[in-house]
């Protein structure tokens, strides 16, 4: 785990979130996001309702949060819950509050997209190409990007049918040979 500790400003309040470079995933403060989301004065207190509440619907995953030592508003450092981004979306879900609502039609969103993309893939590609544009890519980059992703799955399916087995080696060697069919 990094021990790098950072702070995110959310609606000019403070999340403090850690990186696991082994995981390689973000952690969130839970008890920041409640505060904020909630508008809870006692935002230790709120999660400890919501977090009893979640259990008690069984939503385990959720309310068997880590606990990381971040640093605390007195400076020192100490233990507090954090959960990953998947976590966090779902503990937002159950924040009955105005200021959680936008978050939660965010995800509602998304969720749909996600269906939509399922039922015609096409427009999982359209999404990915508008994505890229909205970024800045060129026309060029974009063809060439995509490009590269066929090849790669063509050349994993060849190497799956040939029997050779995924892992690190595997990948290195798929990026390099990608690498220099795109050049």
């Amino acid at each position: 785990m990094s021990e790098e500790t950072k702070i995110k400003l959310f609606q000019n309040q403070e999340v403090r979130l850690k990186w696991d470079e082994e995981m390689e995933e973000y952690y969130f403060s839970v008890i920041d996001v409640v505060g904020i989301l909630s508008g809870s004065k006692n935002p230790s207190q709120y999660w400890r309702t919501l977090k009893s509440r979640l259990n008690d619907e069984g939503a385990q995953s959720v309310t068997i949060c880590n606990k990381l030592k971040m640093p605390a508003k007195d400076g020192k450092m100490r233990k507090t819950d954090v959960a990953t981004a998947k976590q966090l979306l779902r503990i937002i879900q159950s924040i009955p509050s105005p200021n959680a609502e936008p978050f939660k039609q965010w995800m509602a969103q998304l969720g749909q997209d996600r269906l939509d993309e399922i039922a015609d893939p096409e427009i999982a590609i359209e999404r990915a190409v508008a994505t890229y544009r909205e970024k800045g890519y060129s026309e060029e980059w974009v063809t060439q990007r995509l490009r590269g992703i066929e090849i790669r799955k063509d050349l994993t399916a060849e190497w799956d049918r040939s029997g050779v087995k995924k892992g690190k080696e595997y990948a290195i060697l798929t990026n390099e040979i990608v690498r220099h069919l795109l050049a």
